[in-house]
This record gives C-alpha cells, structure tokens and sequence, in this order.
C-alpha cells in the first residue's frame, strides 16, 4: 500500500483528498501539512482519518516519516519547487498541484531533481482526464477534420473582487500571476497536449474588475504553429456563467469541447451549401460515441493513473516536462504583453522571464494588493469548470 502525504490542505485539497480515499486498497494518506494547524486538523476529522498525523511543515514531514511513498503538493505556488525537489530528494514520488513552479529555472531544477532520484513527478493538468477531452483528442488524431487551421479557447471564468483578499493571491510574487496562470493554465495545458508545441506567442493583458490585486484578471493570445495555423486564446475571471470551450477548425470540419461536428460544403462559388457533409460529420460523432468513456475523471483520474504508473513502474502521463510546457506557453504570454513583442518559443535560460524573480522584476502592478485574509472559511471542494467531465 502506498503511503501519502498531502502538503497543504487549502480548498484544493479536497479534490486529492476524495480521489485518494477512492483508491483505498491501494494507497493510504497517513500525513497532512500545513502551516495552519487548524486546517489539517479539519480535514483530518471532516474525511475521519483517524490514523493521520499532522505537520507545521514539510521539513518536518520528511524528517519524522521515512516511509512516504507520494508527496502531493498543494500549496501556493511559489514553494512548490521547493517542496517538490525535497521530497524527491528524500525519495519520493511527486505530484505536484497547477502551476508546476513559479518559473522556468524551477521547472527544469524539479525535474532535474526527478531525474537524479528516479522517481516520479507528474502534474496536475485534470482536463486530459475528461471524457470530452479525451472524446474531442480522439476525434482529432482520427483525421477526419484534416488539416488544423484555427483553434478557439475560451478559459472563462468568475470570480468575486474578495477572492484576491485571500494573502498569497492576486500578486506576483508569491502567486506568480494571475487568471493565465491559475485558471487558464487547465486550457492551455489542454491545447497544447491536443495540437502541440506553438513557435511563436503574442499577447495582450488587463485588470478590469479586481482592484485589490497586482495581477491581471484577464489576457488575450495568439499561438503561431510553424505550419501557420492559429490558436486564438482568451483567459479571464470577469465572464459571468463560466462557459468555457475549445473549438478545433479543420479544413475538413469543425470539432469542439462541448461536442460538436460540422462540415461544410462548398458551392460553385465558393460559399458554403445548406447541405453540409454529412457523412463525415456521422464519422466524427461515431469516433466520439465509440471512445470509451474513463473508468475516473478529473482529479481521481489523474491520481488514479499516478498509481498505476508507480505500480507498473511507466511514466505518468503528465509528467514534468508536460508540465514545464504549460507553464513555458504562460510565460510567453506575458512576456509578450509585458514587453509588447511577438515571443518566439522556446524560451532560453538566458532570458529573464526564465529565471525565478524574473516575472516578479518585470511584471506591471496594475493595482496595489489592499487586503491580506490569512484564510477564507473553507467551501469544500473548488468547481473545476462546466462540462468538463463530460462529453457535451
């Protein structure tokens, strides 16, 4: 049985918390840290993990329990480099919660470190573990939409103006940006595992709503493949209703998450027909109904293949180079709307934005952070997004 140690038992937690107690026979979560000690104690009592013991922190955790087998990292993400390279560095597996780290440089130190110990270090990126993603890849490796030409992503979200009172959130320094990096990241992560590595990344950003916080609250970019398609992008926190999706424009026909397919046809004059290709669009909506549906969604998925590729001794599918990916595209897009330049990818350890403090020196401060809540009353596990877990 695997021993599991949980860092950091904000709101997040909850989600690892429920997944990990669906695998009970085969892991057991016998730490909980955090540096307030009242957290740990409720969600010891509020899960009945009677057997838990609690830590103030992850050093502590590491010295006093030789045997943890899986360090899941919850925190902030300013310290999950560090958290993450300890624990690996007293060997153990990682997993480690979105963003990977707070810079490229600690990206690359984390997995160094992975490398150096031989264990495992996956990311959470829960959106590749949704039926309607997984269904909507499906339908994209079959070729039947041909050749990508457009990709739309809408990443929209909302959130209330206290929800950057919270102390670690809503600055550059200890959350390292804003909704591009904590909530886009789920779409961005998405994209880019569904149509690959862009070379070029240009972007615009903005507080509109959140004047108590030094980030933005919402961007806008353009990915460039080097066959010319496009990927337009818009990440924000001001969109009321949340409705987010990915559209996937082939030459042959449109694909997206929630589903659908459609084919135009073309008249003699090049505009489109009333009557649209219908077998195709039949292909596609096979390929998406034939796809297996995931025995576990989100979170427990992913936790789910964590497990199994620690107990087969394989790669987890989202590893640390995945998640250095993610982050890399974020990090293009402001530095493109920092310094107002197309950003070509990838990004060398040279560049400043690569570098830990790197965004923090260079990033604008649209507003001064005017509140620091050390903790909101807990409202049980965070919504992940509308139609993500399934395929409509």
């Amino acid at each position: 049985m695997l021993k599991i140690a949980i860092v950091g038992t904000g709101n997040i937690s909850h989600n690892h918390i429920q997944a990990y107690l669906q695998f009970a026979p085969r892991c057991q979560i016998v730490a909980l840290v955090d540096i307030y000690p009242e957290k740990t104690h409720e969600k010891k009592a509020r899960y009945g993990l009677t057997d838990t013991r609690v830590y103030a922190s992850h050093q502590q955790m590491l010295a006093t329990e030789p045997d943890i087998d899986i360090v899941d990292v919850c925190t902030p993400p300013y310290v999950h480099a560090e958290i993450g390279i300890a624990a690996l560095h007293a060997g153990c597996h990682v997993l480690c919660e979105k963003p990977m780290a707070a810079s490229l440089e600690e990206c690359d130190a984390m997995i160094a470190a992975q490398r150096a110990s031989g264990k495992t270090l996956s990311i959470i990126a829960q959106n590749r573990f949704t039926d309607a993603f997984w269904r909507l890849k499906a339908a994209l490796d079959s070729g039947l939409a041909g050749k990508v030409c457009h990709a739309q992503v809408d990443s929209f979200w909302w959130r209330g103006h206290c929800y950057y009172d919270l102390w670690w959130r809503g600055t550059w320094e200890k959350e390292g940006g804003g909704c591009t990096l904590n909530h886009a990241v789920h779409h961005i992560d998405a994209i880019q595992w569904l149509l690959g590595f862009p070379s070029e990344v240009v972007a615009m950003m903005s507080n509109v709503a959140h004047d108590n916080a030094e980030v933005e609250d919402l961007s806008a970019a353009i990915f460039r493949y080097s066959d010319g398609a496009l990927t337009q992008l818009t990440a924000s926190v001001v969109h009321h209703g949340e409705e987010q999706k990915i559209i996937i424009q082939g030459d042959k026909a449109r694909i997206s998450a929630p589903w659908q397919a459609f084919a135009s046809v073309s008249a003699d004059n090049g505009f489109p027909q009333t009557a649209h290709d219908i077998q195709r669009e039949a292909e596609l909506n096979a390929v998406f109904q034939q796809t297996p549906p995931l025995e576990w969604t989100l979170h427990t998925g992913q936790i789910h293949d964590l497990l199994q590729s620690i107990e087969q001794v394989r790669a987890p599918r989202v590893d640390g180079e995945q998640g250095k990916r993610a982050l890399e595209l974020i990090t293009a897009i402001y530095k493109s709307a920092i310094t107002r330049a197309v950003v070509a990818l990838p990004i060398p350890p040279d560049d400043p934005f690569y570098r830990t403090g790197g965004m923090n020196a260079l990033a604008p401060r649209f507003y001064a952070k005017s509140a620091s809540v050390a903790n909101f009353n807990e409202v049980g596990a965070i919504p992940l997004g509308k139609n993500l877990d399934r395929g409509i």
